[in-house]
C-alpha cells in the first residue's frame, strides 16, 4: 500500500523519539510500480514491486550525517537514527551549515491519476497485443515497455517542517525495426489515458517504413529539424549549468555570463514545476517551496536557481531547487519549460530547401563543458529533406555541436509539449528547426 501522509507522519514522530540530535530531519517515500516488457513481437517480461525507503538526517554539534533504510518497523527506524547519529560525530564541524528551515507554506499540485494507480497488467497486456498487431500488419518487429506507478514522499524536521507530495507516473515506448531501419516513440504523463500508445506505435511504424534501405550522405553542417525528443535530449546537458553553485565555483559555462544576452532573441526558458504538463513536489530536496525562476529571456540569462546554503553564501534568495543534504552539487533546476512557436513539424519540413529531420539522438556525452560542445548519434528515424518535402531515411549520424551556438541559430519552433527522451528528465519543450548544425562522421547503421 502506498504511503500516507498519516503513516509517514507516524514514522516521523518514531524518528523523533529515538533521535537525540541538535536538529533531526526525515525523508520518508514509498513506490508501487508494474511494468509489461515487450520484444520480439511478444510479451517477455510482467513485473511489479513496490518498497519503501526512511532517509534521516542528523545535525549534532554542526556536524551532520544521514542513514537510510528500507523498513518502517520500529527496530529499523532506532537503528537509521543511532547509525546517523554515531556518523556524525565522525563528521568535522561545518561553519556553514545553516538551521533547517522551518514550517513552510506549499501550492499545491495535483498529479495523483486514480486511473493509473489502479491500471492492470490485462489492461496493459491488451494494449501491447494492439501494437504487436500493428507492427506484423507490415512485417515490422516491435519492442518496448509500458509502465505504469504511483510513489509518495514527505519531509519532515524538528523545526516544525511538513511537507508531503503523492503522484502517479506512466510511460509506453515503443521501437519499431525492419531489416534496414528503425522507428521510435515515447510518453509519459501521470495520467496514463494521455499516452496514446496506438498512436505512437503508428508514428515508430511510420518511421521505420519510410527510412527503409537508408542512404548515405556526407558530413557537414546542415538544417535539421530537431524532433522534440532530440532537442530535449539536448537541452538535458545545458540546465545543469543554471545552478548557483556551479556558477560561483566556476564550473558552469554560465560563469560570467548571467545578465548577458548568450542565445537567440527568440530563446525563452523557465523553470516551473507548477506548469501543467510538468511532474513533481511543489518543494525540494530541503522541503523549502519550489519557484518559477525565468531562466532565459529573450536570449538573456536571467537567472539561475539555489539552494539555501548557495545563496547564503553568495548573497541571493533561495529558489527552492535544492537537492537532500548533505551533497556536492548544491542544485539543479528539474522543471524546464521552452517557450515554442506556432510552426509544426510538417511546416518545418515545407520551408526546407536541403536538410534533414531528426527523430531523436542517443550516446550523447560533453566534449566541452564550457562550450558546452555535445558528441552524439542520430537514431531511430532520420530522414533527407529535400525542395520541402522528406525524400528518404540516412544512415545515422554523429555530431558534434554547441548548445550555446545552435541556440543562437533556431530558425522556427513548434508549439512546446511533454516530451520524453533516453538521455535526461522529461522536460516541455517545442520542436526545432536549426541553421548549421554541425554532423562530424557517419554511422554504419
Amino acid at each position: 500500500m502506498i504511503l500516507s501522509r498519516q503513516h509517514a507522519e507516524e514514522i516521523f514522530a518514531k524518528v523523533l523519539k529515538y533521535s537525540t540530535a541538535d536538529e533531526t530531519e526525515a525523508i520518508i517515500s514509498s513506490t508501487a510500480y508494474a511494468l509489461t516488457r515487450f520484444a520480439n513481437n511478444t510479451i517477455h517480461q510482467n513485473v511489479a514491486e513496490e518498497g519503501g525507503a526512511l532517509s534521516v538526517r542528523v545535525v549534532l554539534d554542526r556536524r551532520m550525517a544521514r542513514a537510510s533504510t528500507n523498513k518502517f518497523d520500529e527496530a529499523s527506524i532506532r537503528h537509521s537514527c543511532e547509525a546517523a547519529l554515531a556518523l556524525a560525530r565522525l563528521q568535522p564541524p561545518d561553519p556553514e551549515l545553516l538551521p533547517m528551515p522551518g514550517p513552510q507554506t506549499f501550492r499545491a499540485v495535483h498529479r495523483f491519476r486514480k486511473e493509473t494507480a489502479q491500471l492492470t497488467p490485462q489492461a496493459r497486456a491488451e494494449t501491447v497485443r494492439r501494437v504487436i498487431a500493428r507492427a506484423e500488419k507490415d512485417g515490422l518487429t516491435a519492442a518496448g515497455i509500458f509502465s505504469s506507478g504511483c510513489f509518495a514522499m514527505g519531509l519532515f524536521n524538528s523545526r516544525g517542517l511538513s511537507a508531503f507530495h503523492e503522484e502517479t507516473v506512466s510511460e509506453f515506448s515503443v521501437t519499431m525495426l525492419d531489416e534496414s531501419s528503425s522507428g521510435w516513440a515515447k510518453k509519459t504523463s501521470p495520467n496514463c489515458r494521455e499516452l496514446q500508445p496506438e498512436a505512437l506505435a503508428e508514428r515508430a511504424a511510420r518511421k521505420a517504413l519510410e527510412s527503409r534501405a537508408p542512404r548515405e550522405i556526407e558530413p557537414g553542417k546542415y538544417t535539421v529539424i530537431l524532433e522534440p525528443a532530440a532537442v530535449l535530449d539536448l537541452l538535458g546537458y545545458l540546465f545543469s549549468d543554471f545552478a548557483g553553485l556551479a556558477i560561483h565555483e566556476k564550473r558552469s559555462c554560465l560563469t560570467g555570463r548571467v545578465g548577458q544576452q548568450v542565445f537567440g532573441a527568440n530563446i525563452n526558458v523557465r523553470d516551473d514545476v507548477y506548469h501543467p504538463r510538468q511532474s513533481g513536489a511543489p518543494f525540494d530536496g530541503e522541503g523549502v517551496p519550489r519557484q518559477r525562476v525565468t531562466l532565459i529571456e529573450q536570449g538573456v540569462v536571467k537567472g539561475v536557481v539555489y539552494a539555501r546554503q548557495t545563496a547564503h553564501k553568495t548573497g541571493a534568495e533561495p529558489t527552492g531547487h535544492g537537492l537532500p543534504l548533505p551533497n556536492e552539487i548544491g542544485e539543479t533546476p528539474v522543471n524546464i519549460v521552452m517557450e515554442g512557436g506556432r510552426t509544426s513539424i510538417q511546416e518545418m519540413v515545407r520551408s526546407t530547401k536541403r536538410g534533414l529531420l531528426v527523430t531523436r539522438l542517443w550516446y550523447i556525452r560533453e566534449v566541452d563543458p564550457y562550450q558546452k560542445i555535445l558528441t552524439g548519434m542520430t537514431r531511430d528515424g532520420t530522414f533527407w529533406i529535400e525542395d520541402g518535402k522528406v525524400q528518404y531515411g540516412l544512415r545515422n549520424l554523429r555530431f558534434n555541436q554547441s548548445m550555446i551556438e545552435m541556440l543562437g541559430q533556431v530558425e522556427m519552433m513548434s508549439p512546446p509539449e511533454r516530451a520524453a527522451g533516453e538521455e535526461t528528465f522529461d522536460m516541455v519543450v517545442p520542436a526545432m528547426k536549426v541553421r548549421d548544425f554541425s554532423f562530424s562522421s557517419l554511422t554504419k547503421f
